[in-house]
């Protein structure tokens, strides 16, 4: 969702107070963006499974189970963190989400009102299989 004309200002306006209060924070700032630490995160995970893979070959090769299963765990769990920040990171020229549609934004609620009335329709199709059963 645009951003209104005086809302454009206004970030305009908070970004100018920030570089004139702490240009060196935000500097920092500008330059990890949220594609840049997901990014970091799944190439952690990516290291982190092929560190697993190497402590499950290792367990079996010493003839150690629990070094095994705890090399699958740390694959499992560094899986689980690549496709998640796979999932988050947003797209090429993406622009992060904003407030306005962030968690509890109207996106949010959109999508919960049409999970709500899904369920609705299927409750609605239950009672009247079941009435008609009867």
């Amino acid at each position: 969702m645009p951003l209104s004309e005086h809302e454009q200002r206004m970030l305009e306006q908070m970004e100018r107070a920030l570089y004139a209060e702490d240009p060196k924070f935000a500097t920092a700032l500008e330059g990890s963006g949220l594609r840049t630490y997901t990014r970091r995160r799944v190439y952690q995970a990516v290291a982190g499974f092929l560190v697993g893979i190497a402590l499950l070959m290792a367990g079996m090769v010493a003839q150690q189970i629990w070094v095994s299963v705890v090399g699958f765990l740390v694959m499992l769990g560094c899986a689980v963190l690549a496709v998640t920040g796979w999932r988050k990171a947003p797209k090429p020229g993406e622009q992060p989400q904003s407030g306005a549609s962030a968690p509890g934004g109207t996106a949010t609620r959109r999508q919960a009102r049409q999970r709500r009335s899904m369920m609705n329709r299927i409750e609605e199709r239950w009672q009247r299989r079941r009435d008609e059963g009867h």
